[in-house]
């Protein structure tokens, strides 16, 4: 039966759309960045043609001679990246990632201790309404009222009390390095796993900017976008003796058949990040950041922790304005071409539908090659907006200056 020789108007128009909202927008979402052309042609490839249940030479299926081998080199490049011993690149995403090490390496009921959600914890380190929560015994542990850090002390006496059979690192929402060494010490004091999300700071630990969990930790997962700048997926490194058990766990564990041309997209990535030209890109992220960072907190917003280490920054509108909430403040900005998320602060009064804090991160602006006076220029911006949300005729102002601004730096 021949293709279709119309093509689908409805869907183009709006992919068009899309790649003019990512020209002449400011994208400061953490989690997002622009992919290079060469992943992007890597998942649009015919691999996505492809069923191949199980892993190289290991499948259910015949024909699968080529993604044999691109599994392969994708699991080899991330292994030399970040110095582990073993990778699970079929993932779809951290989320899977996450789940497919607690059914590895823990029995339904097992205690395990996360950052709590509202202090920067992901869903899946054992928030009540994900599966980890539903599943696992979790126990939350936090920041420090005082300076808002991770809260070791505090870490330490929870694992003590409880014995868990695994502690997770790693964050959604915290503006700073999370040293892997003093939670490994607790991890061998307690006789628990240490499995490290670094979903949104691999990009900056394959380029250098971060410290890398991978000696530390039993277990290592992330995300492939992110700062990492690949196609949206997952990953999994580990020490070989939890490879067996992590593979068994995506498949047949969570996930039928892998996404082969998303996985050569992250092999390219991998490729990518690997380069010198990669860790000049991570350690720009970073000044970035702190540069966006301190230019807000002169113009009133409070900064939570004081600043950023790494790629974002969360800041309390309370500052600012006491009445203006998250909610609010991310959908004028969205009006002006400013794109960001509302976010809860630690010990928010309101709900994470409302919020008192953005997230704001710099990933994606330092692909399209901005640097710090770009930063000052975009906390200027914001802070227009910020300053009267009802001011349409200012927020119409802001966006034609961010269209401006972004021309100077065009992504695709």
């Amino acid at each position: 039966m021949p293709w279709p020789t119309q093509p689908d108007t409805d869907i183009t128009e709006l992919i068009d759309r899309e790649v003019e909202r990512q020209n002449t927008g400011l994208q400061l979402i953490a989690s997002e960045n622009f992919t290079s052309p060469a992943v992007m042609d890597a998942v649009g490839s015919v691999l996505t043609n492809k069923y191949s249940e199980g892993y190289p030479s290991k499948r259910y299926y015949g024909g699968n001679q080529v993604v044999d081998e691109i599994e392969d080199i994708a699991r080899r490049r991330v292994c030399e990246l970040f110095g582990a011993d073993a990778a699970n690149v079929q993932p779809h995403s951290g989320a899977n990632a996450n789940l497919g090490v607690y059914l590895a390496l823990l029995d339904a009921g097992d205690t395990v201790l996360g950052l709590s959600l509202d202090h920067g914890g992901h869903l899946t380190h054992g928030s009540p309404v994900n599966i980890s929560g539903r599943f696992y015994d979790f126990v939350s542990y936090g920041l420090t009222p005082s300076d808002e850090r991770l809260d070791l002390d505090q870490l330490r006496d929870l694992a003590l009390e409880h014995r868990p059979k695994m502690i997770v690192a790693g964050a959604t929402a915290y503006p700073r390095i999370i040293d892997p060494a003093p939670i490994r010490e607790i991890c061998d004091e307690v006789g628990a796993l240490f499995l490290f999300d670094a979903a949104h700071i691999a990009g900056l630990i394959a380029g250098g900017a971060h410290p890398n969990p991978v000696p530390y930790a039993d277990v290592v997962t992330f995300t492939t976008h992110k700062t990492l700048r690949g196609p949206r997926g997952g990953c999994i490194v580990s020490r070989a003796e939890h490879a067996a058990a992590i593979d068994k766990a995506i498949f047949p564990g969570l996930q039928g058949g892998p996404l082969e041309h998303v996985i050569a997209g992250k092999a390219v990535a991998f490729a990518e990040a690997a380069t010198p030209e990669f860790g000049d890109y991570a350690r720009q992220i970073v000044a970035n950041a702190a540069a966006l960072a301190d230019a807000l907190g002169e113009r009133g917003f409070r900064l939570v922790s004081g600043g950023t280490e790494n790629h974002l920054m969360l800041i309390d509108l309370r500052t600012f304005d006491e009445e203006l909430t998250g909610k609010d403040a991310q959908n004028a900005l969205d009006d002006a071409g400013i794109t960001l998320n509302k976010n809860t602060v630690p010990d928010d009064p309101r709900s994470p539908f409302v919020t008192s804090g953005l997230r704001i991160g710099t990933p994606s602006v330092t692909t399209q090659g901005m640097k710090e006076p770009e930063m000052v220029q975009i906390a200027e911006l914001m802070t227009r907006v910020l300053a009267d949300t009802g001011d349409t005729a200012e927020i119409a102002a802001v966006r034609d200056d961010v269209r401006a601004l972004c021309s100077k730096f065009p992504v695709y």
